[in-house]
């Protein structure tokens, strides 16, 4: 597997994103037990557990898209525990959030997929200056030439990179990706991986990579964390997270790498 280099660019000494004993509930399935998180400015953070261990939970309360029961949630100096809509909505425009499933509209070119945000949120600028931010986006994720094609049009991973570039399209300081690689050929796994760096290094954002793919894990983490259990059990490089004899991990390691 690929190990990502060491990136001289993060700044230890500035979080973006801080996070003390979140706990989420769902009736009584408790589904974060006390979490504690940082993640400091440049760097790609990757969150590992299987499904159902609350991985999307936590990115979705980091953008206030859920609640929290208990806990801080602190994003870009902003309690989003103590936002008000309005406040929330503005916090939200420096977060990029790259859904599982691309979220693409359908019925929509590609062109319009990426003007779509462009018009809610940026309605001052000028049609020229749209088309030249759009250019950059698409350039930045390979995919230059579809600008005119449908959704349908796409494979899985060129809808993956559309989706990439729509949510970079307003310049988030935080990148949140849900499974970039889920229900990607291994090629394909490997050319996202490769983009999430290439996002990182070009826009300069800061990332939480939610993930079930230890290939993915090791390509673009900085620092990788596992949840187990409702609380974050191991931290540190991808090889430091799995040099542990707790069989929990082994076990997820070997689902991964071993028939």
């Amino acid at each position: 597997m690929e190990q990502k280099e060491i990136n001289p660019r993060i700044d230890r000494n500035e979080k973006v994103i801080s996070i003390r004993g979140l706990k989420k509930a769902f009736d009584d399935f408790e589904v974060l037990k006390g979490v504690d998180l940082d993640l400091f400015k440049g760097e790609n953070l990757v969150v590992l557990g299987r499904s159902g261990t609350g991985k999307s939970v936590l990115i979705k309360i980091i953008s206030g898209l859920l609640q929290a029961d208990e806990g801080y949630v602190n994003v870009l100096g902003r309690e989003v525990g103590k936002l008000t809509p309005k406040q929330l909505d503005e916090l939200r425009l420096k977060i990029g959030f790259s859904f599982q499933n691309s979220a693409l509209y359908d019925s929509m070119t590609v062109k319009e997929n990426l003007e779509f945000p462009l018009e809610r949120h940026a309605k001052q600028m000028t049609q020229k200056e749209r088309d030249k931010i759009i250019d950059v986006v698409l350039e930045a994720v390979g995919l230059s030439q579809a600008l005119n094609q449908m959704p349908s049009e796409l494979s899985g991973g060129q809808r993956k990179r559309i989706g990439i570039a729509r949510t970079l399209i307003l310049r988030p300081d935080i990148m949140l990706y849900d499974e970039p690689t889920a229900g990607l050929d291994p090629i394909t796994s490997i050319e996202i991986n490769k983009l999430i760096n290439d996002v990182q290094r070009r826009f300069n954002t800061s990332s939480i990579i939610i993930t079930h793919d230890l290939t993915c894990a090791r390509a673009v983490g900085d620092r990788v964390v596992m949840l187990l259990d409702g609380q974050f059990q191991r931290q540190g490089s991808f090889d430091e997270v799995f040099a542990t004899d707790d069989e929990r991990v082994q076990a997820f390691y070997n689902y991964n790498f071993i028939d």
